[in-house]
């Protein structure tokens, strides 16, 4: 199928993409929160108890979801050469990229993406993918606008061969306050060279605004979850695997609840009574089913030996649920190990680990993933700040292809272990790493190393023994001579005794 020549024939294209995957994001989104209807269960069942089977929802999609999300922040980014001392000869431009760093600090967080950013990732994780958009900002030329769009309205079409969006679509309705006016269908084309903004009126999509900018990229960016080499679009964290797992797991918590409801008051049995005999208050037939959710079985003939006519009364003890709870617990296990979660993670699992050593071990496969995370998603965050310095300069900075995306430690040391391990690697005489590594690496974000920069060079100052010698080894102060000794004071010459009185 050839690809449209026109804006309108793109929205249509895209449009039409979008909405065959929809029903498969929404799918994922309402596992994720919890809200899927129950498998596993006969109809019959659903027809007869009605209202009074409610879905017990155990949030294993949420728990595979969250404590790999929570491991995934970002505190900033850099370019390589940040940490060299620049060259006196360095061009001005050249100086101006190596600082460039607090340029797209400010950028990312004027447009709380701090916060967007977080939903993005969770997005992705959940529904395969977010984006992110570039584009002007008519109030600051200097701060590109930059927002995090969910899957459920936008999407991107990516070409096989640059592996990059060739145009991107997202669509959003916008409900009146006005019971009278019809919900506003509005839609926003990004396409390389510029950006056209609709909205939907009897007569189809009509174009009310357009941003020329002659990029030449389309200035959105999948942020992609377990993309693969023939599939660019990625995958979600909610496996067939595991929902499969989750659905067992909340038929059986379903039955269990149910299986509560009888063993919570002991049944009673009734010998002598047919189904004949069973209605309610109004004189309606009820079927068996609905007399046992009422704890009363009733049971024709019951022999000679009954009292009152031929009815004999019965009370069954009621009977353990452990069975439910050791196929759960079964059912945590297997789930815990697909998404590499440790086996406590599901709440099922009780046996926590005798150490911090063996709690840490329990985590690995969890870190590890963490880290992989990073790797895909450094690369959406550093063709996002491409699009912005582009925006910003009017030109490419051939630079920001060696961007860097500084990640918090996805590991979970304590404070004290953390400080241990950088104290080996700093202290000494000859430190492998510099301060402002070690700051990093215990987990400050950029803000607080260049306060603390700050506060070193004024400290610096007040103390005029001291000075800063030889950055590359991480700021360390030169050692301060001890004073010199005073010079020793002479003994005083010895007087000649008195003579002595005769």
């Amino acid at each position: 199928m050839p690809l449209p020549t026109d804006d309108l024939g793109w929205v249509t294209h895209l449009a039409s993409r979008h909405d065959r995957e929809l029903p498969q994001l929404q799918e994922l989104n309402a596992l994720y929160e919890g809200s899927a209807p129950l498998h596993y269960i006969h109809p019959e069942i659903l027809r007869e108890v009605g209202e009074r089977l409610q879905a017990v929802s155990l949030g294993w999609p949420m728990l595979a979801v969250d404590p790999l999300e929570e491991r995934l922040d970002v505190l900033g980014f850099r370019y390589p050469e940040d940490d060299d001392e620049p060259d006196p000869d360095t061009p001005a431009d050249e100086l101006a990229s190596a600082t460039a760093d607090k340029n797209l600090q400010r950028v990312w967080q004027d447009n709380d993406l701090d916060e967007e950013a977080q939903l993005g990732r969770l997005d992705a994780l959940v529904m395969r993918r977010s984006y992110i958009a570039v584009g002007t900002n008519e109030d600051d030329d200097d701060t590109p606008l930059v927002t995090v769009e969910s899957p459920l309205e936008m999407y991107a079409d990516i070409d096989p061969r640059t592996r990059a969006p060739r145009a991107a679509l997202r669509r959003w309705v916008e409900d009146p306050d006005s019971l009278i006016r019809l919900p506003q269908e509005y839609a926003t084309l990004y396409m390389p060279n510029h950006t056209v903004w609709f909205d939907r009126g009897p007569q189809g999509w009509r174009e009310i605004g357009r941003d020329v900018h002659n990029v030449g990229e389309v200035l959105v960016t999948p942020l992609t979850n377990r993309g693969r080499l023939a599939d660019r679009y990625g995958k979600s964290e909610l496996t067939i695997p595991l929902l499969t797992l989750s659905h067992a797991a909340n038929k059986l918590a379903s039955d269990m609840m149910v299986a509560a409801e009888f063993h919570a008051i002991p049944l009673r049995a009734l010998f002598g009574i047919g189904e004949d005999d069973l209605v309610d208050d109004k004189g309606q037939k009820q079927s068996a089913l609905q007399v046992i959710m009422g704890k009363l079985l009733t049971l024709e003939g019951g022999g000679e030996d009954t009292d009152g006519g031929g009815i004999k009364a019965h009370e069954f003890a009621a009977s353990s649920l452990a069975n439910f709870h050791q196929s759960l617990t079964q059912l945590a296990k297997h789930a815990t190990a697909l998404v590499g979660l440790p086996p406590t993670a599901f709440g099922v699992v009780t046996d926590t680990p005798a150490s911090a050593e063996a709690w840490r071990a329990a985590e690995a496969r969890l870190i590890k993933r963490a880290e992989r995370k990073t790797v895909p998603f450094s690369g959406s965050y550093k063709r996002v700040n491409r699009h912005v310095r582009r925006l910003q300069d009017g030109d490419w900075d051939p630079a920001t292809k060696r961007l860097e995306t500084i990640w918090r430690d996805p590991s979970t040391p304590t404070r004290a272990q953390a400080a241990d391990a950088v104290r080996k690697v700093f202290g000494g005489d000859e430190p492998i790493i510099t301060k402002r590594q070690a700051r990093e690496d215990l987990g400050y974000s950029q803000g607080q190393i260049r306060r603390m920069q700050a506060e070193d060079a004024a400290e610096a100052d007040r103390d005029p023994v001291r000075e800063i010698i030889n950055l590359g080894m991480g700021g360390q102060s030169a050692p301060v001579e001890p004073p010199a000794p005073p010079a020793p004071v002479p003994a005083p010459a010895p007087q000649p005794e008195p003579a002595g009185v005769g």
